[in-house]
């Protein structure tokens, strides 16, 4: 069969052919949606081993997976079911249904009346679908929120809501070795609890033995949360909690044989606390002027009172035998190969052996002067 030479044909006879071919395309892409219906209802993708249907029609006629899925959408809106008891039941969009049976409705139609009637009562699909069978989708789209807004124009003015009052709200929860905090604070609220952890969280110094502060934002912050802690625990407004965690916890903690220095502030209470009371704290303060790690500049607010020789290893609650450390300088303390010693009444810090061959002594001159 020869085919027709459509240059012979007029313009018009052209154009309606062209028309009258989507006419037809459109038909038989109804038929065909309905035969991916089909396909759905009898369980055909797990029948066959497949995860889902757009999975098989990927396969089966080589579409986009975001092709094959825009189908069995397309299908599912406009099949009807028939349930166990025989009822026949509607599609979700009846009247698009009908229009797209009539070849009057493209796959893109479908889809832009859809979404319009998501903000649309079920009654205004006849006045969408009766605009999109004269007009592209994207005019479709335009037309259903400009309904959209005027349906809710008319609806009842709402109600002032009430001011809701301005909640604090704080969750904890364990999770193995680390308590998860969430908080939500109202405004005044967070505005002074930002101000009191900016200051903490601001990166350290650089130095010649650390270099930069390599710490993400995140981890900052949460240091410096850490350390408003130890500051208001330092303030003995906080009852005492029970139980003893690990040796760096162990510099903080129980009592007795009390020496008295000059000022008869106690200067040594031995072995029966292990917590630091604000005397020795006092003196300690009046000596190290803040962290007394070589070249950190935190001052004795962000410190903690470190026992040089450990608590747990027989080490007293003393001055001769505690130095001022901020939370960073603490931890590297107890979990490098840095040592820290008195000489002098003076905090002498050396470095790992893989730092420095040579141990070479040093201090903090920082806070010296």
């Amino acid at each position: 069969m020869n085919e027709p030479d459509f240059r012979l044909l007029p313009t018009d006879e052209l154009l309606a052919a062209v028309v009258g071919d989507v006419l037809e395309i459109r038909v038989l892409e109804n038929a065909m949606m309905h035969k991916i219906a089909e396909l759905e209802h009898r369980g055909a993708a797990a029948e066959l081993g497949y995860k889902n249907l757009p999975q098989v029609l990927r396969h089966a006629v080589r579409w986009d997976l975001k092709t094959a899925r825009q189908w069995h959408e397309r299908a599912r809106l406009l099949s009807r079911e028939i349930t166990p008891t025989g009822t026949r039941l509607d599609p979700e969009l009846p009247v698009t249904a009908d229009a797209v049976a009539e070849g009057a409705l493209s796959g893109e139609h479908i889809t832009a009346v859809a979404e319009v009637m998501k903000d649309l009562p079920p009654e205004a699909e006849q006045p969408v679908v009766e605009f999109a069978r004269e007009h592209e989708p994207s005019a479709v789209r335009s037309f259903g929120k400009e309904l959209a807004y005027r349906l809710h124009q008319q609806d009842a003015e709402p109600r002032e809501p009430e001011p809701k009052r301005p909640t604090n709200q704080l969750r904890l929860r364990w999770t193995d070795d680390q308590l998860e905090v969430w908080a939500k604070l109202d405004k005044v609220t967070g505005a002074k609890f930002e101000a009191m952890i900016d200051p903490l969280a601001k990166p350290r110094p650089d130095t010649a033995d650390e270099g930069p502060d390599l710490r993400f934002r995140a981890e900052r912050e949460g240091d410096a949360f850490a350390d408003l802690i130890d500051m208001m625990a330092r303030a003995d407004q906080l009852p005492e909690h029970g139980g003893e965690p690990a040796r760096r916890l162990a510099c903080n903690a129980g009592v007795i044989p009390i020496v008295l220095g000059s000022r008869s502030e106690q200067t040594n209470i031995g072995r029966k606390s292990r917590t630091f009371p604000a005397a020795i704290r006092r003196l300690l303060v009046a000596r190290d002027k803040g962290c007394a790690f070589p070249g950190c500049t935190r001052p004795p607010k962000h410190c903690d009172a470190h026992h040089i020789r450990h608590w747990a290893d027989g080490g007293d609650t003393s001055v001769d035998n505690a130095v001022l450390l901020c939370r960073h300088h603490h931890t590297l303390i107890h979990h490098s190969g840095w040592q820290v010693t008195m000489v002098a009444n003076i905090p002498i810090f050396t470095k790992p052996t893989w730092l420095d061959p040579n141990r070479t002594p040093q201090r903090n001159l920082l806070h010296a002067v």
